[in-house]
């Protein structure tokens, strides 16, 4: 019997669907819902047919043997993934029913496969996850104007040709809306970040038995000394070390700025010794050899640990054992726009936030972080000094950015949205949505982040 609930598609090409969580979760959500899902990626290390996380998604992959480090190559890798995706989707076509498909950028490419859709009178979807334009003058220096005229082009056209466009942001749907000429209506918000579920240890929960019962255990940090492998400088995310933790979580590349953070460790050194306190970046990037490199060369071997990327729940782990957590992206006018994955992942665990003062960024935190002005090494230091000496204001920070995530950024309040847009689109599947299910991101915990 053939299946009959509607079926999306959902492309996307900078990184395998197991490696991408929004996507984890979005398929999650719409198997919940009643609905079939399968996701078209480039491969990942392991040959996988069905998205770990969900029931039943299937995954349509194709190899990508180009990787782009220039103008030429990127356009080379873009034409590729184009190529790559049209050919899995008219495959699956003349297999089963394919009633819309959902493109997330990068690259900007996907209005091809828009036009394909609308001519065939079914609705294209466009999930805006990044801004190519800024994106690019952010990494190039000194920008080609032919480059950047024909980027903004491409995602003009991404957001004009879609039937309705997913923002990750407010400052998303006011652009798409100005900038892209699209109609309010067009246009969902559907946030970044973690479900309650994912979320294992309620920071504040744990704090009240554990209060006044270590030196340095405080209402905000939750932490259980014995978490981790105990093995000093290793690779894990905890290593049994007493002393506060401060963390930056994410990726580390050269917009990210987490350099700025290594040399805020070496700033707080003067300010207050290296005896209470350690600075923990987790993640990889292009910049993580340089920043081994900088911690070497200033000396701060003994307060600056590197665990590279962590599963989801060492990230758990991490965080829930964290006093403070920084943020260090630059002030630019693209910083000022995104919503960084990691304050989200910060707030949801009541985690207190020393960030730059950033629309999107205050959005999200509101009262639960510190904000600086510039970025600088010396205002990270002094602020992150600040709170490390005051208790009561990181306990505070941690209530206002746990009750935050609860009430309004958690991925249970965001799905509900993403899944109204596609009842709007296919109409709803015969049981309806009335709730959120298990199948709402939990399982993504188990999944790399």
């Amino acid at each position: 019997m053939a299946d009959r609930r509607p079926h999306v598609v959902i492309v996307v090409v900078n990184l395998p669907a197991e490696r991408d969580r929004r996507v984890i979760r979005e398929c999650q959500g719409l198997e919940a819902a009643g609905y079939r899902a399968s996701v078209i990626c480039p491969r990942g290390p392991r040959p996988l047919t069905v998205l770990p996380g969900t029931a039943a998604t299937t995954i349509l992959s194709f190899p990508q043997p180009l990787a782009g480090k220039g103008v030429l190559s990127f356009a080379a890798e873009f034409a590729w993934a184009l190529i790559a995706v049209t050919a899995r989707l008219l495959g699956l076509m003349l297999r089963t029913r394919v009633d819309a498909v959902q493109a997330c950028n990068p690259p900007d490419v996907f209005w091809v496969v828009g036009l394909l859709m609308r001519a065939l009178g079914r609705p294209f979807v466009f999930d805006h996850h990044d801004l190519s334009p800024e994106l690019y003058e952010c990494k190039a220096g000194q920008p080609r104007t032919s480059v950047l005229w024909m980027l903004r082009l491409f995602e003009r056209l991404s957001w004009r040709c879609a039937t309705a466009v997913v923002s990750t942001n407010e400052s998303f749907r006011e652009l798409a809306m100005n900038r892209g000429g699209c109609h309010p209506d067009k246009v969902v918000v559907v946030r970044n970040g973690p479900a309650l579920a994912e979320v294992h240890r309620d920071r504040a929960t744990r704090a009240e038995t554990t209060a006044g019962t270590a030196d340095r255990s405080t209402a905000v940090e939750g932490r259980d000394s014995g978490s981790g492998d105990g093995q000093g400088s290793g690779d894990g995310p905890g290593s049994g070390d007493p002393r506060q933790k401060v963390v930056y979580v994410g990726v580390i590349n050269p917009q990210d700025n987490v350099e700025a953070a290594v040399l805020a460790a070496e700033r707080l050194v003067g300010l207050r010794g290296t005896d209470d306190w350690e600075l923990v970046v987790a993640g990889d990037g292009e910049s993580m050899p340089e920043l081994r490199r900088l911690a070497v060369q200033r000396g701060i071997e003994d307060v600056v640990r590197f665990t590279g990327w962590l599963e989801a729940d060492e990230v758990d782990e991490l965080l829930c054992s964290a006093s403070i957590a920084i943020q260090p992206d630059r002030p630019s006018r693209m910083a000022e726009m995104y919503t960084m994955a990691k304050t989200v992942e910060y707030v949801a665990r009541g985690v207190p936030v020393v960030a730059v003062d950033l629309l999107e960024t205050r959005r999200t935190a509101d009262s639960a972080a510190s904000y600086v002005p510039t970025g600088s090494p010396d205002e990270f230091a002094k602020a992150i000094d600040q709170l490390l000496s005051d208790e009561h204001a990181r306990a505070a920070m941690s209530v206002t950015g746990r009750q935050r995530f609860i009430d309004e950024l958690a991925w249970d309040h965001q799905v509900k949205s993403y899944i109204r847009l596609w009842d709007r689109l296919l109409r709803p599947s015969p049981n309806g949505y009335n709730q959120v299910s298990s199948g709402n991101g939990a399982d993504a915990a188990r999944l790399p982040i």
